[in-house]
Formats: structure tokens, sequence, C-alpha cells
């Protein structure tokens, strides 16, 4: 049980009470687009960009930026230890839409306030933010793009 409460404390990067709302929007700051919720996702591609399954698999599986298998399991030949905190990876998109997808992404403090999953698009409202990213996403919008579009081909 140590062991998993050191790998949460190590993936927390925030966490704070988040809300859910049909409809909201996210006031950013300007130089980042806002972000439009609608019910248990966001519909729409951040700012319009368009992403890469290539760069976004890259993404989880680098240990310095998104380090999605340091919490969730994925069946990938290159991956010889993840996590077992999150919901395993594998199949996760007959689960969830692409824009579920996007929110649980960018923002999944607006789903569940308790997450150890940090925000990768959100920079206010949070607590006990490492400083090389206070008041910075630690994706940006074409980031969080690649990885969705990643995530979106594991069927």
């Amino acid at each position: 049980m140590h062991q998993r409460a050191a790998l949460a404390a190590y993936a927390l990067l925030a966490m704070v009470p988040g809300s859910t709302a049909a409809e909201q929007t996210q006031a950013v700051a300007p130089s980042r687009p806002a972000l439009r919720v609608v019910g248990d996702g966001i519909p729409d591609p951040i700012g319009g960009a368009k992403g890469d399954p290539e760069r976004g698999r890259a993404l989880i599986l680098a240990h310095d930026s998104a380090n999605c298998i340091l919490c969730h399991a994925l069946s990938d030949p290159s991956v010889r230890f993840s996590g077992n905190l999150g919901p395993p990876l594998d199949g996760i998109a007959r689960k969830l839409s692409v824009a579920q997808l996007r929110l649980r992404v960018a923002d999944n403090l607006r789903l569940d306030p308790a997450t150890i999953m940090p925000s990768y698009y959100r920079t206010e409202g949070l607590d006990r933010v490492a400083s090389a990213f206070r008041g910075k996403p630690i994706l940006n919008a074409g980031q969080i793009e690649d990885v969705v579009a990643y995530l979106a081909t594991l069927k």
C-alpha cells in the first residue's frame, strides 16, 4: 500500500475541489483557448488543434511529460512497467467517446474532485502545483489533442 501511495504522490500535481455542470466554459489565460464542456466531455478539439496518434503515443509513454503509464496499464511492447492506480488504457475508446477522453485528459478534476490524475490543461484553482508548472498547463492544446487521438485508437 505504501508503494501505491508513493506513486500517487509522485503523480499528483494538483488536487482541488472541482465542479460538474451540464455546460460550462473554463476561464483561461488569453494565450490558451477556453474549454467548452458539455455534459461529461469537451466536444470540440481545443483551439481547433488536430491530434496525431503517434505523437500522442510518444507523450503517453514519455516519462517527462504526460507520463500516463506511471498510473495506467497499457499493453504495448515498449512498456516494461506500468501502474495500476488508474484504469487500464487498453480498450478505453470502447468505453469513452473522444469528447469524454478530451475532458478526462484536459481537466479530470471537473469530473472527480478527489482524483489523483493531473488536469493536464488546467492552470487555475489548483493546489500544491510543482513550481515548474505554476500558471502553465502541463500539456498544450496540441499535445492534449495528440494524446486524445492516440487514446481514441485503443479499441
